[in-house]
């Protein structure tokens, strides 16, 4: 019997037969990812650790065979409870089988997979849930409690369904509450995937919104596989079917980057970590599974570096590591390359963008450099992935050398951009390029480096200083834990830099100490002008240093000759 089953006489009806290429048409969809991966790779495995209950950790074991049945008595369960083609259905979930499970068994039926970020504000998960009209809402047992708080003012979701078993379903005042083993249970696995237009929306994804409400981004089942079979390629996460990939950044932060995606089409392990972030559990799992590469964000690199080298540990199979989110500093690349051997590829992307935009891995020519020049090049974001475009502009629109050293606004175009905001008529394009709001230079060989956010540049008498720039050099320091530079009102410059910094545990520096050590690394004017320190720096839901809070925090900040 065949896996998939066709409800269109025509898939392509925009097509006219009578000049059609002789080739087939059949559309990109994201069931014949599992499909693919159960029948060619079925016996390789999917590990999750995850928290069934009473705070112990578990690690479950199953298959990609196991992950493709279970996906398709989840499509089965859905059905049975009214969902439709085009129904938006919520999760709040760590990185776990389960929560892989809803991936497919959701977006393969034809709905939409719209993955919530529970580090949100609950005023904005609230509005998050009501703007996408969601229908049905799947929790860890971690957000249980959250939901049950907020389920008052849910206005769509009829069930709320715990990723549990009966045995550890949870007491709670949420009205329609189901238990997601028991769904399956009733179930049969003999679901036929259907066939559908390759445009029809598979996912949805709201940005962090820092700024106002935040914005729904929806993927097709078309941008969501071109992104993947971009992003699995060799110059970008390169993977094949020996590798064993942990994904560390979430899967409700823009589909972990794609590789729930990725990882079925290349036949890799995937390990996915649940909610135990910290270094010591990370690197207990690494160890235990094998890992061969991972991705995430700089903060939670800076625990794991940080736990591996106090208690003097080396990796065994960990060899690459893509490092996204956020600019990553300069001093944590060289780190992880000198310290563990363990090569770092940098990343940019954003959720408008599904999310990978550029990747950077060194060229033949580059393995001739000083690791310093090599270095300078790993700094960099990256070159586009195929199929995506990147551009640097003026502000009159007008395109910007690739020489590496004039700055513009970064703009992109692909298939896998995006093009209206869910519920939003006006399109955010200029000129059918979308503005991403960084500010970057491409140098000859098209690798982009961002300088700084648009709203985060320093403006100091008229001259521009990349707040990146200046984080990146102080992260080098030994005793700088953490840092971010912000732009200060001054009567004179306009702006000048302040550098806000975490110190390491236990060690002792001054502010003096902190601004002679740009000395000799860039021109004296660009210099911050003081030093503060803090406890901690505030960051987004994703990761990213929360500027808008640190600059509301000094705003009244004096500098000494202001």
């Amino acid at each position: 019997m065949s896996a998939y089953k066709s409800s269109d006489a025509s898939l392509n009806p925009g097509i006219d037969a009578s000049t059609r290429a002789g080739m087939m048409q059949r559309p990109l969809l994201i069931s014949s990812l599992i499909e693919h991966a159960a029948k060619n790779f079925g016996d390789t495995e999917i590990v999750s650790r995850i928290v069934e209950g009473n705070g112990i950790s578990v690690t479950h074991r199953y298959t990609y065979r196991d992950a493709n049945r279970r996906a398709k008595k989840l499509a089965n369960a859905l059905k049975h409870l009214g969902v439709t083609k085009g129904d938006r259905i919520a999760t709040l979930a760590w990185n776990g089988y389960r929560h892989f499970e809803i991936y497919y068994g959701v977006s393969g039926m034809g709905a939409i997979t719209h993955t919530v970020n529970p580090r949100l504000f609950p005023e904005q998960i609230a509005y998050i849930i009501n703007h996408a009209e969601d229908t049905f809402l799947f929790v860890d047992l971690t957000f249980v409690p959250l939901i049950e708080t907020l389920m008052p003012g849910l206005e769509s979701i009829k069930g709320v369904v715990v990723m549990t078993d009966r045995a550890h379903m949870p007491f709670a005042k949420i009205p329609n509450l189901l238990c997601y083993e028991d769904l399956l249970a009733a179930e049969v696995d003999d679901f036929e995937w259907p066939l559908f237009d390759e445009s029809t929306p598979s996912g949805l994804c709201y940005t962090s919104g820092t700024t106002g409400n935040p914005k729904g981004v929806v993927y097709t089942h078309r941008s969501t596989i071109c992104h993947t079979y971009a992003a699995m390629s060799p110059d970008a996460f390169c993977l094949d079917s020996r590798q064993v990939v942990l994904p560390v950044v979430p899967m409700f932060h823009v589909n972990a980057w794609g590789t729930p995606f990725m990882c079925p089409a290349a036949g890799c392990k995937i390990v996915f970590p649940g909610a135990a972030l910290d270094g010591a559990s990370l690197y207990q799992l690494f160890e235990q599974e094998g890992v061969t590469l991972s991705a995430g964000v700089p903060t939670v690199w800076l625990g794991l570096l940080n736990y591996m080298k106090t208690h003097h540990l080396k990796f065994s199979t960990f060899k690459e590591t893509v490092v996204g989110g956020s600019a990553c500093p300069p001093a944590m690349i060289e780190s992880f390359e000198r310290d563990f051997d363990v090569t770092v590829i940098h990343a940019w992307g954003m959720t408008e963008l599904s999310p990978l935009g550029s990747m950077n891995r060194l060229r033949t020519k580059h393995l001739q450099l000083s690791i310093g020049e090599q270095l300078a090049i790993k700094a960099k974001q990256g070159t586009p992935i195929f199929g995506l475009e990147l551009e640097i502009m003026n502000a009159d629109g007008k395109p910007l050398p690739h020489d590496g050293l004039a700055f513009g606004d970064l703009m992109a175009r692909g298939p896998w951009v995006v093009e209206h905001y869910f519920k939003e008529e006006m399109s955010p394009l200029r000129d059918g390029w979308f503005p991403t709001g960084d500010v970057a230079t491409i140098d000859a060989d098209g690798y982009m480096q961002i300088t700084d956010r648009s709203k985060d540049v320093i403006k100091s008498g008229g001259e521009w200083i990349s707040s990146i720039e200046l984080e990146n050099i102080a992260m080098a320091h030994p005793a700088v834990l953490e840092a971010a530079v912000i732009g200060v009102a001054h009567p004179k410059w306009d702006e000048r830099p302040l550098l806000v910094v975490v110190k390491k545990p236990g060690v002792t520096v001054d502010a003096e100490e902190l601004l002679n050590f740009y000395d000799g690394k860039i021109a004296k004017w660009m210099r911050p002008d003081a030093a503060a320190f803090v406890l901690q720096l505030p960051h987004t839901a994703t990761g990213k240093l929360l500027k808008t809070k640190l600059r509301e925090d000094f705003k009244s900040y004096k500098l000494p000759d202001a």
